[in-house]
């Protein structure tokens, strides 16, 4: 199997520098989750995020990190526990990796650590390019009330991934466009995936939402009704600089036209057509 990151790799049509640095994360999170099958953390945990939605619904954007959540609250859990079988899976496919935990100053319950590929840097000259690492978070005391179904991978060997469902997914993804504390910063990723499951026509876990905004903002919002989810959506995009949301996830897309008629307005209109569930 040595060679067969390599021939993941030739799977996609790279022509830039940046085309590169996506596809080789992508084949890396691949090769991650491959490892953790393979020690079972997919009998105690499921994957979320924009990964898992690019990787298994084709979402047409590149996505860095890897998010994952526990089924049951477990403030023991020890993601290093998986690390070796990490390493393993990427040395079976040719690759040598580290990985470093990050040691956060303030406690929290997202368990979290880097993947970066030494080989990469080893086989670029003069190092012009920057180390490729891609970062993998787990919630080891999650917002609950969501369901999940395995999802199959056939590189670097055929396997089941254990993942949310699309409203499910939908429902973290909007918790985040609503609630992420990034103080001037605007995640533009957020917004093109919203607008992905609008045209998709998926619905919203609306009790897995409210778990999620219950626990990070507030009880009161165990109580939000579809008027009130509907009017703080508006809220949100009303007052957010879609320059800066379009700024932001243009180095993700391979068609940057797409971003053609985002506007107030348009953003406005998709919130009138999402589907609670």
């Amino acid at each position: 199997m040595a060679d067969i990151f390599n021939e993941m790799m030739l799977r996609y049509n790279i022509k830039t520098k940046e085309e590169k640095q996506n596809a080789t994360h992508e084949v890396m999170q691949q090769v991650c989750l491959a490892g953790l099958q393979r020690a079972g953390f997919f009998e105690k945990a499921a994957f979320y995020g924009g990964t898992c939605l690019r990787i298994f619904h084709g979402l047409n954007r590149f996505s860095e990190d890897m998010d994952f959540s526990l089924m049951q609250n477990d403030i023991d859990f020890n993601l290093e526990n998986y690390f070796e079988a990490i390493e393993k899976e990427f040395s079976s496919v040719g690759r040598n990796i580290s990985i470093d935990k990050k040691i956060k100053k303030q406690y929290t319950h997202i368990e979290s650590a880097f993947l970066k590929d030494n080989t990469d840097i080893v086989n670029i000259k003069f190092q012009t390019e920057p180390s490729v690492k891609i970062k993998i978070e787990v919630d080891k005391l999650p917002p609950l009330k969501f369901k999940t179904e395995y999802k199959l991978l056939l590189l670097p060997y055929s396997f089941m991934t254990r993942c949310f469902t699309l409203p499910g997914l939908f429902a973290g993804k909007m918790h985040a466009l609503l609630f992420r504390k990034w103080k001037n910063r605007i995640k533009g990723r957020d917004w093109y995936d919203f607008e992905w499951y609008v045209r998709n026509n998926i619905p919203l876990d609306f009790n897995h939402f409210k778990e999620r905004a219950t626990q990070s903002e507030g009880a009161e919002y165990g109580n939000l009704s579809h008027p009130e989810f509907y009017k703080i959506l508006k809220q949100k995009i009303s007052n957010t600089k879609i320059e800066n949301v379009k700024a932001d996830v243009y180095p993700f897309i391979i068609n940057p036209k797409e971003l053609d008629i985002w506007s107030t307005d348009y953003f406005l209109q998709i919130a009138d057509m999402v589907k609670i569930e």
